[in-house]
């Protein structure tokens, strides 16, 4: 089915509801008021869906299958590289919440196809449910530092996915954490979103604004932003423990050429149907052209601080190719790059 490991939790996760309500009281979820939406729901799997007693949790792998062993410094070194866009790994080939959805759909089938009919639903980061909580109490890891599953033999690279089921099933044992005293991803993030070990603040967070936020970004945190315009792995390529995270067997999360290795201009030229037609299938289309745009023109002033010469008057041509676009979202930040600096056009 593609998954590199499976285990069962309980449907008892009291113990995270005080975290959980902490953290929304602090409102460290910005404008995701979906996590608020449901209440205790969301810890109570129960709940969510009346009847479940166990809960089957899932992991897959999502590095390409061409993935080089080095790919840690080569994700890096394209931090380095002003003039490319940066899209996270998992949003490079196809829409994972399909993949992982209808391959725990056939594990359903395969479990009746032994055990006869039984009561379920399959999840995969699309309901109010604790994923991380329950793949942790599972066996799929530990929480690391910069809240994400980790695992000593597949790194943080992968999906989760779970079944609520209506029958019991022996839980399987959690692990330790391993995160020791490294603070690599707590002290890589650009704009310091990791506010406490395991504690991510998503209003500083890149992945939430280039994503999740449908509004301006704020100012003081653009700089810090560089060239991601999709998502941002940093604290995952920066993480050891992701030397040993796995490639995936799929197609499905292959590389799509064109938002690899792009450069930034060209990806900020594309027009609305070109946008459409290009993200078709994979999870960039979940932000709309005008947020790829906005996100985009951050990364052009980032870049345009840095640029010299004939590539000032580039970045400067495309950014005022986009002055005048019927968003105020756009021409705000397009504004915005075009203020960055970089010299006066043709000097150096």
């Amino acid at each position: 089915m593609g998954f590199s490991q499976i285990g069962v939790a309980g449907v008892d996760l009291s113990a995270a509801e005080p975290g959980l309500l902490q953290w929304l009281a602090q409102g460290l979820h910005g404008e995701l008021h979906y996590m608020e939406r449901h209440g205790l729901k969301r810890a109570r799997p129960a709940e969510l869906v009346p009847g479940t007693v166990s809960v089957i949790t899932a992991r897959m792998p999502y590095l390409p299958r061409s993935t080089p062993p080095d790919w840690q410094r080569r994700e890096l070194a394209r931090l380095e590289q002003p003039g490319e866009g940066v899209v996270s790994l998992y949003a490079r080939g196809r829409d994972y919440h399909k993949v992982v959805r209808q391959r725990l759909q056939k594990l359903c089938d395969r479990i009746e196809e032994l055990a006869g009919p039984f009561g379920y639903r399959v999840f995969c980061d699309s309901a109010p449910v604790l994923e991380k909580e329950l793949a942790s109490r599972s066996g799929q890891g530990w929480r690391g530092k910069h809240s994400m599953v980790l695992s000593r033999d597949a790194g943080s690279m992968f999906f989760l996915g779970e079944i609520f089921v209506d029958f019991a099933l022996e839980e399987t044992e959690a692990v330790s954490a391993h995160c020791g005293t490294c603070t690599a991803c707590i002290d890589v993030c650009p704009t310091g979103a990791i506010v406490a070990p395991g504690v991510v603040d998503a209003r500083r967070c890149i992945s939430y604004l280039t994503i999740e936020y449908h509004g301006a970004i704020p100012e003081e945190l653009r700089p810090l932003m560089g060239n991601h315009i999709y998502g941002c792995d940093d604290c995952q390529t920066i993480c050891p423990w992701n030397k040993y995270a796995q490639t995936t067997e799929l197609p499905d999360f292959d590389e799509r050429a064109p938002l690899v290795g792009q450069q930034l201009i060209d990806l900020f030229a594309w027009d609305e149907a070109t946008f459409l037609k290009r993200t078709e299938g994979g999870p960039v289309r979940r932000i709309n052209h005008e947020r790829w745009l906005r996100n985009i023109a951050v990364a052009l002033g980032n870049a345009l601080r840095q640029a010299r010469g004939a590539e000032t008057d580039a970045i400067r041509v495309a950014l005022q190719a986009r002055i005048d676009h019927p968003s105020a979202l756009v021409r705000e930040h397009v504004a915005w790059a075009l203020a960055q600096g970089g010299g006066a056009p043709g000097n150096p």
